[in-house]
C-alpha cells in the first residue's frame, strides 16, 4: 500500500545529440550575427584542386579558420597570399563534422582599401560638382565607325578580347592601338597623354579615330587605381572624340567610368558597344529585302485583280456600246474600204521600208561602232591634253631648277663662300661655338675640309 502513495521520481531531462547541439550553434551564428567584415592576416593558405581555398585569418590575439568556395571566381582572389593583410566579407558558421568555428568568405580586398575608397568618393564629389558627370555633356557614339582607337596595354588580355570582338563583329573596322601601362606608379600620366594625343591625332601623326576605348582587364582596387586619378578624368572630359570606358569587370567602377561618354562592364563589351554586328546588319537587310519583295508582289497582284475587274465590268460593257454602230455600218462601207485597201498597203510598205532604214541606223552593231569612234576621239584628246600638261610641267620644272641653282647654297659656294660645321654637323655661327681642340668641317664648292681649332 505504501508503494501506491509514494511520490513518483521526476523524469530525466531530455538530452540533445551532438549533431543537434552543433546545428543549433550554427543556426544561432548565421541568424544572429549574419555577414560581417573581418580584417586579419592570411595564414596557411591551401588551394584545393576542387577550386576551394582554406586558410586562417589571424591578428595579435586570435585566429579563425576560413573557407572560400569557388575561390578563383570570388572578387579579390588575386590578392590572396600568405602574410597578406586583407579585409574579408564573410558569414560566420560552424563546420558540423568537427564542431569547428569558421567563416565562409564571399569576397576579399587588401587592407587599406577604405582609405582609397575615401579618396575615390572625395574626387567623385569634386568632379560631379564641376559637372563632368552630366549627361548633357556626353557625346553620342557614331553608328558605323570605320576607325576605333584603343588606349590600353599591348600585352594584356583586354587588347586581345577587344581585337577579337572587332574582327568578328565588324571586320571592316580599322583598330588603332596606343599602348600604355595600365597600372603602377606614373601609369595615369601615360593614359592621360595617350587620350590627349588621340584627341588631336593630326598634331602627333596618328590616324583620326571616330571612337576611343580606354581601359584594362580586371584586378584589385589598387590595380585599377590609375583610372581613378584626376588627370585621367580631365583628359577624358577634354577629349573631342567619344570615349567608352572599359575598366575591370562588371562590378568594378572607376572615376573614368563616370566621366566617359559611355561605360562598358568589360573590354569585350566595349568592343561590342563601339561597332555594329555585321551578321545582324546582313540579317536585317535580308529581312527588309524580303518585306519589300513581298509587298511589291502583293501590290502588283491587287492592281492586277482591280484591272481584271474593270476589264470584265464597265470597260467591257462600254466597249460593246462603242462598237455597236460601226458594226452596223460595216456592210455599207465595205465597197469603199476595198478600194482603200490597196492604197493603204502601198503606204504600209513604204512605211516598212523607212522603218527598216531607221532600224539599220540604230542597230546595236552600228551603235557600238559609233561608241568606239567616240572613244577613239576621246582618247586622242586625252593624249594631246596629257602631252600639253607634261610639257607645261617640264617647262615649269626647268624654271624651278634654274631658280634653285641661282638662289640655293651652290651659288654661294661658286662665289667663294663656305659653311663651317662642328663634327656633328651643327653650323658654327660664332667663335663661341667652338673651343681649342675641336674638329670642324668646312664645306666648299668641290668638297669638304676638315681642320682642328687652335
Amino acid at each position: 500500500m505504501d508503494d501506491l502513495f509514494a511520490p513518483k521520481p521526476a523524469p530525466a531531462p531530455k538530452a540533445l545529440s551532438v549533431t543537434q547541439l552543433v546545428r543549433r550553434m550554427k543556426n544561432l551564428l548565421e541568424v544572429e550575427l549574419g555577414e560581417v567584415w573581418v580584417e586579419g592576416e592570411v595564414s596557411n593558405l591551401k588551394k584545393q584542386a576542387s577550386g576551394h581555398w582554406y586558410f586562417s585569418l589571424k591578428d595579435e590575439g586570435a585566429q579563425i579558420q576560413c573557407a572560400m568556395f569557388g575561390a578563383r571566381k570570388r572578387p579579390g582572389a588575386e590578392v590572396m597570399e600568405d602574410g597578406v593583410k586583407v579585409r574579408a566579407f564573410a558569414e560566420p558558421s560552424v563546420y558540423e563534422a568537427r564542431g569547428q568555428l569558421q567563416i565562409i568568405v564571399q569576397r576579399v580586398e587588401r587592407a587599406g582599401v577604405g582609405e582609397l575608397q575615401a579618396k575615390f568618393e572625395a574626387l567623385k564629389r569634386k568632379l560631379q560638382a564641376e559637372g563632368l558627370f552630366d549627361a548633357a555633356r556626353k557625346k553620342p557614339l557614331p553608328s558605323f565607325p570605320r576607325t576605333v582607337g584603343i588606349v590600353t596595354s599591348d600585352t594584356g588580355a583586354a587588347i586581345r578580347d577587344i581585337l577579337n570582338i572587332l574582327e568578328r563583329r565588324a571586320p571592316w573596322v580599322q583598330p588603332v592601338l596606343y599602348p600604355v601601362r595600365v597600372q603602377g606608379r606614373g601609369a595615369e600620366v601615360e593614359i592621360a597623354r595617350a587620350i590627349e594625343r588621340m584627341g588631336n591625332p593630326e598634331r602627333y601623326g596618328i590616324p583620326r579615330c571616330e571612337v576611343l576605348i580606354v581601359g584594362r582587364g580586371g584586378g584589385s582596387i589598387e590595380d585599377l587605381w590609375n583610372f581613378n586619378e584626376e588627370i585621367v578624368a580631365r583628359a577624358i572630359a577634354a577629349c573631342p572624340v567619344p570615349i567608352i570606358s572599359a575598366v575591370g569587370h562588371e562590378i568594378d567602377f572607376t572615376i573614368a567610368d563616370f566621366v566617359a561618354d559611355l561605360r562598358a562592364p568589360t573590354p569585350s563589351a566595349a568592343a561590342e558597344l563601339a561597332v555594329p554586328d555585321g551578321d545582324e546588319l546582313r540579317n536585317r537587310l535580308a529581312l527588309l529585302k524580303r518585306r519589300l519583295s513581298r509587298r511589291s508582289v502583293e501590290r502588283i497582284e491587287r492592281l492586277g485583280i482591280a484591272l481584271e475587274n474593270l476589264r470584265r465590268g464597265v470597260l467591257s460593257r462600254g466597249g460593246e456600246r462603242l462598237l455597236r454602230e460601226p458594226s452596223m455600218r460595216v456592210d455599207s462601207a465595205r465597197a469603199r474600204m476595198a478600194s482603200a485597201v490597196a492604197t493603204e498597203l502601198r503606204d504600209r510598205k513604204q512605211t516598212l521600208k523607212e522603218l527598216g532604214r531607221t532600224l539599220a541606223a540604230h542597230h546595236p552593231a552600228r551603235q557600238v561602232q559609233l561608241r568606239l569612234d567616240h572613244l577613239a576621239r576621246t582618247k586622242d584628246q586625252l593624249d594631246r591634253a596629257a602631252r600639253r600638261r607634261l610639257d607645261t610641267l617640264e617647262e615649269r620644272l626647268k624654271r624651278l631648277r634654274s631658280l634653285l641653282r641661282t638662289l640655293g647654297p651652290e651659288s654661294a659656294f661658286e662665289r667663294g663662300f663656305s659653311i663651317a660645321m662642328d663634327e656633328y654637323g651643327r653650323i658654327i655661327r660664332s667663335k663661341a661655338d667652338v673651343a681649342p681642340g675641336d674638329l670642324i668641317r668646312t664645306k666648299v664648292k668641290d668638297g669638304e675640309i676638315r681642320s682642328e681649332v687652335r
